[in-house]
C-alpha cells in the first residue's frame, strides 16, 4: 500500500513528462485520452488506499521514507493520517472532472501536461510528512498554476497570473525561512539535523522565537488558503482563471494553506497557536463577514464565488483556531464540503459561459426557463453552500460553530452572521441568473451540441451531487477517520498549556464528550 501512496506522486509527474515530449501532431483524441485514463486510474489508487486506511487510529499509516539528501538530513517520508485522506481523495475526484468537464480549448498536450503536474504536487503537499518534501511540493504547485492561468485564462489572464506567483512566492519565501530556522534549532539542541515533522514536534523554543516562526508559517498559508487580508490575489486569479484551472485552485489549491496551518502549525507552535488565536479568531471573523458583504454587491458571477470562497475559508479558520476538536473535525469536514460545492459552481457558470458568453450576472435572467436542468443542479449546490440541513455544507458550519461557541463565544456568534448574509447573496446571484424576463440569447454549448446540459455534462456533475447528499445525510464515515487525527492535534496543543483544559471531543459514534 506504501507504494500505491507513492504512485499518487509520481504517476501524474511521469505521464506529464510524456505527454510534453509527445510530438505537436499527436492528435488532440489522444492526448485527452491519456490524461482521462490516468487521472481515473488515480482516482481509483487513491479509492483503494481510503478503503484500506484503518479508522480509530490516530497516526500516519502507509507510512515510507527514504533518506533523500542525508548529509542535511533531508529524507522523502510519505504518509497518511485521517486529516490528509479525504483532501487526498479530494485532489483524485476533482482534477478529472475539471479536465473532463471544462474541455478547454487550445494546446490541449500542455494543458494536459501542466493539470498533472499540478495534481502530482497537490498529493505530494498532502502526502508529505517531511518539511522539505512538503516544502519542495508545495512550490511546484506555483508553476503550473502560474501558466494554466496566464495561458488559459480570459482577457487579463496575464497580470492575474503574475500577481498569484508574486503573492504566494512571497509568502513561501517566509516559509522557507521559517522551516530552516526551526530545523537549526532543533539541532542545536543536540539532535541530528531533520526536517521529519514527528521528530520537530518535539522542539524547544523560546516563546518569542515560536511565536515569530508560527507567524512566518502562517503568512505562507494565509496567502494559499487565501485568508483576510491576505486574500487580494484571490478575486482577478479565479476570474482570470479558465474553467478547470479556477475549479483546482478554489476546491483543492484552497486546502493547501488551511491543511498546513492545521498540520504545521498546531503541530510545530502550539503555544503560539493558544497565544495567537484571538487575533486568528478575529481575522477569521472578518474575512466571514467582509467576504460576504462584497460578494453581495458583486455582478460578476465568478468574482462573487471568489469571494463567497474568501468568507467560506473564513469559517474553516474559525474552526481550526477554536482548538475544540469538534469545531477542527467541522472544519476539516468542512474543506471537503466547500471543495466539492465550490468545483461544481464554477464548472456550472463555465457551462453558462459556453452558452451566454457573459459573466455580468447584471445582463443574465430568465435562464431558468431555457435551461431547467441546469438552473435545478445549480439550485442544489447553492443551497449546499448556505449550509441547507440535509446537504453537505450544513454539516461542516454546524460542528464548527459549535465547537467554537464552547470556548470562544462572541466569535462563534458574529460569525452565525455570515451564515445569514450567505444565504442572501447566494439567493440573489440565483435569482438574477435565473428569474426574470430577460431574453438572454443562448447559443449551442459547442462541446455538448446541446442549450442544456448533455447527458455528458450531466453525468460529470452526478458524483458531486451524489457526495453533497451523501455527506449531509451520513457523514459518519468521514467523521470516524478524521475525528482521531483531530482528537491527538488538539490534544497536543492543550498539553502546551499551563493547566489542563476541557476540549470538546467528538467520538467515532459522532457524539460530543467533554
Amino acid at each position: 500500500m506504501t507504494s500505491l501512496v507513492e504512485a499518487l506522486i509520481f504517476f501524474p509527474a511521469v505521464v506529464a513528462l510524456l505527454l510534453a515530449v509527445l510530438p505537436k501532431s499527436t492528435p488532440r483524441k489522444v492526448t485527452q485520452a491519456i490524461t482521462s485514463v490516468s487521472m481515473l486510474a488515480l482516482l481509483l489508487g487513491a479509492a483503494v488506499v481510503a478503503i484500506s486506511f484503518k479508522a480509530g487510529l490516530s497516526g500516519y499509516q502507509f507510512v515510507s521514507s527514504y533518506s533523500w539528501i542525508p548529509a542535511f538530513g533531508i529524507s522523502w517520508k510519505m504518509g497518511i493520517d485521517g486529516i490528509s485522506l479525504f483532501l487526498v481523495l479530494l485532489t483524485a475526484v476533482i482534477f478529472p472532472i475539471a479536465y473532463i468537464g471544462a474541455g478547454e480549448k487550445g494546446n490541449s498536450k500542455s494543458f494536459a501536461a501542466w493539470l498533472l503536474l499540478l495534481e502530482a504536487a497537490c498529493f505530494g503537499s498532502f502526502l508529505s510528512i517531511d518539511l522539505f518534501a512538503f516544502f519542495v511540493t508545495f512550490e511546484l504547485t506555483l508553476i503550473p498554476t502560474y501558466f494554466i492561468i496566464g495561458s488559459w485564462g480570459y482577457e487579463k489572464s496575464g497580470p492575474a497570473a503574475i500577481k498569484f506567483f508574486v503573492y504566494t512566492f512571497l509568502g513561501s519565501a517566509l516559509l522557507l525561512v521559517g522551516m530552516l530556522a526551526l530545523v537549526f534549532i532543533h539541532a542545536s539542541q543536540g539532535h541530528p539535523i531533520t526536517f521529519d515533522i514527528t521528530k520537530l514536534m518535539n522542539t524547544s523554543m523560546a516563546s518569542s522565537t515560536e511565536k515569530w516562526l508560527f507567524a512566518a508559517f502562517t503568512a505562507a498559508f494565509a496567502v494559499k488558503a487565501p485568508m483576510f487580508p491576505f486574500h487580494t490575489w484571490s478575486p482577478d486569479a479565479y476570474r482570470q482563471s479558465p474553467t478547470a484551472g479556477v475549479m483546482v485552485l478554489a476546491a483543492v489549491m484552497a486546502k493547501l494553506g488551511t491543511y498546513g496551518i492545521l498540520r504545521f502549525d498546531l503541530s510545530l507552535f502550539p503555544s503560539a497557536t493558544i497565544a495567537f488565536t484571538p487575533l486568528i479568531l478575529t481575522l477569521a471573523v472578518i474575512g466571514i463577514i467582509y467576504g460576504a458583504i462584497v460578494a453581495a454587491g458583486e455582478k460578476d458571477v465568478k468574482r462573487m464565488l471568489a469571494y463567497s470562497s474568501l468568507s467560506h475559508m473564513g469559517f474553516i479558520i474559525l474552526g481550526i483556531f477554536g482548538l475544540t476538536s469538534i469545531g477542527a473535525a467541522g472544519g476539516v469536514l468542512q474543506m471537503i464540503n466547500h471543495g466539492i460545492y465550490t468545483a461544481a459552481l464554477f464548472l456550472l457558470v463555465g457551462y453558462l459561459y459556453a452558452r451566454t458568453d457573459i459573466f455580468d450576472m447584471s445582463k443574465m435572467g430568465g435562464l431558468q426557463k431555457k435551461l431547467p436542468i441546469l438552473a435545478g443542479i445549480f439550485t442544489l449546490f447553492v443551497m449546499s453552500s448556505v449550509g441547507l440541513p440535509g446537504l453537505s455544507g450544513f454539516v461542516g458550519e454546524f460542528m464548527i460553530l459549535l465547537g467554537t461557541f464552547s470556548g470562544h463565544r462572541w466569535w462563534a456568534v458574529v460569525a452565525t452572521t455570515g451564515v445569514i448574509l450567505s444565504a442572501v447573496y447566494m439567493l440573489w446571484s440565483y435569482q438574477q441568473i435565473f428569474h426574470g424576463s430577460k431574453e438572454v440569447v443562448i447559443t449551442e454549448d459547442a462541446s455538448s451540441k446541446s442549450l442544456d446540459l448533455s447527458v455528458r455534462q450531466i453525468s460529470i456533475l452526478a458524483p458531486l451531487v451524489l457526495l453533497v447528499v451523501l455527506v449531509g445525510v451520513y457523514p459518519r464515515p468521514l467523521l470516524s477517520r478524521i475525528t482521531p487525527s483531530v482528537n491527538a492535534l488538539i490534544s497536543h496543543v492543550d498539553a502546551a498549556k499551563n493547566a489542563p483544559a476541557a476540549v470538546a471531543k467528538l467520538n467515532v459514534s459522532g457524539k460530543v464528550t467533554h
